[in-house]
């Protein structure tokens, strides 16, 4: 076996996340020679954060101890045949443990998938891919963290509310409103971004403009801003036109 043969996708929880991307890849990343494959950590980022705090160990071999009896391919998989690592993981402003600090030290260190792994995150939960409604624009669409937040997401347009049932024109769609919000969450822009967006860069303007606000948020989904990255913004712009 060659070196570089899997992209590792670390999730948070195993269900909502597993859901998205298994539909995502009927329509992206589906021609990539590389293998994919799942991991389900079942925590959030600080916990995450705090486990590493604890060892010098690498990324690879905390996630493979940690979820091998969840898939135990991890088991025969070296960290060198791994190409790439992603981590999707939820703001979870609310959690005990959650710190800006944490949540800032997180992204400093996971910020390229070639080396430590790349972090993205959704503001406030993976649900926010969904909360999208006709009668407000996106880009003033906010929440509080907090675990309610769930039932606050279903309140969107019925085309949206099952994960299951996303279209490639769905997608494209929550791709477009997407990319547009984190611009204008960045850049005071409701456009496609020309120019890459660095998910820390997110973070301060979230804390600067919102979180400082009672704990609120800007909705913002981790899931087309990854695929953005991914593919670039004049892809992104393709879509649109």
């Amino acid at each position: 076996m060659s070196k570089n043969n899997y992209i590792l996708i670390i999730f948070e929880g195993e269900k909502t996340e597993k859901e998205i991307f298994d539909n995502l890849q009927k329509y992206f990343l589906n021609n990539k020679q590389n293998r994919i494959i799942y991991g389900f950590y079942c925590s959030e980022v600080y916990s995450l954060y705090n486990k590493l705090k604890k060892t010098d160990e690498s990324i690879f071999y905390i996630l493979r101890d940690a979820l091998a009896h969840k898939n135990p391919i991890l088991n025969n998989i070296k960290e060198s045949q791994v190409e790439s690592v992603y981590l999707f993981f939820d703001y979870d402003g609310h959690a005990p443990s959650a710190t800006y600090t944490k949540l800032n030290d997180m992204l400093n260190t996971f910020n390229n998938e070639f080396e430590n792994g790349k972090l993205y995150v959704s503001y406030p939960m993976v649900e926010s891919l969904r909360h999208i409604k006709d009668d407000i624009d996106f880009k003033d669409i906010v929440a509080i963290s907090a675990p309610g937040y769930k039932k606050i997401s279903k309140q969107c347009n019925k085309e949206y509310l099952n994960f299951n049932n996303y279209t490639k024109d769905i997608w494209n769609k929550l791709i477009i409103q997407q990319c547009k919000k984190v611009n204008y969450i960045v850049n005071d822009d409701f456009n496609i971004p020309n120019d890459y967006i660095e998910q820390l860069d997110i973070l301060t303007s979230q804390k600067t403009k919102y979180i400082n606000q009672d704990n609120k948020v800007a909705v913002l989904s981790a899931f087309p801003i990854f695929l953005a990255d991914y593919y670039g913004y004049d892809y992104i712009k393709k879509i649109n036109n």
